[in-house]
């Protein structure tokens, strides 16, 4: 299995990877995670890759060989959706970011992200936003969108729970498996 979380810096891709990987793992896989930074502490594009299954010979996943792409942010999945298979499926936070060059405005933030990667691939969005401010935590972004992209990528609710409540710092886990459950219930 083939996923790759990209976002802009803090928004939690590191952290989601680790939590996929130790599933995995518990699960007995063979697993490796790959983090590519970039330039995260600016608000910048970040990469992680996670691959699993009996035997993996290296980390970083190729062009067109991604079975999920998890993305913190629309602009983030159209700019890594040729990363997909075929039949891969984008999990996406319905999200608008602005990049530096459209803060400048050196360029402009495209229209209709959703829409036009839902032309030629599976995409399940949701408004990850409206899910945190209902939760109280803008910190649990991530986990609300792990919650939908787990019910894709498989195992049970219990082991994604479990590995989470492990995984977090001890003070947030009530609220991470909140956020994980929340998104769990979506589409």
């Amino acid at each position: 299995m083939n996923i790759m979380v990209v976002g802009v810096g803090g928004q939690g891709t590191l952290l989601t990877s680790r939590i996929i990987g130790y599933v995995a793992m518990q699960a007995g896989y063979e697993v490796k995670i790959s983090e590519v930074h970039g330039m995260a502490q600016r608000g910048g594009s970040v990469v992680t890759y996670v691959r699993y299954g009996k035997n993996v010979y290296e980390p970083v996943v190729e062009e067109g060989q991604a079975d999920i792409l998890i993305a913190f942010e629309r602009l983030e999945a159209l700019r890594y959706a040729h990363y997909l298979k075929k039949d891969g499926k984008i999990i996406v936070n319905d999200c608008r970011i602005d990049p530096m060059t459209v803060v400048i405005g050196a360029a402009q933030y495209p229209e209709s992200v959703i829409e036009n990667l839902s032309l030629n691939h599976v995409v399940y969005s949701i408004d990850g936003d409206k899910a945190v401010s209902e939760l109280g935590n803008p910190k649990v972004l991530n986990t609300v969108v792990l919650g939908l992209a787990a019910k894709h990528i498989g195992f049970s609710q219990e082991e994604w729970i479990d590995v989470i409540s492990k995984t977090v710092p001890q003070k947030t886990i009530g609220i991470n498996v909140a956020a994980f459950k929340n998104g769990y219930q979506n589409n």
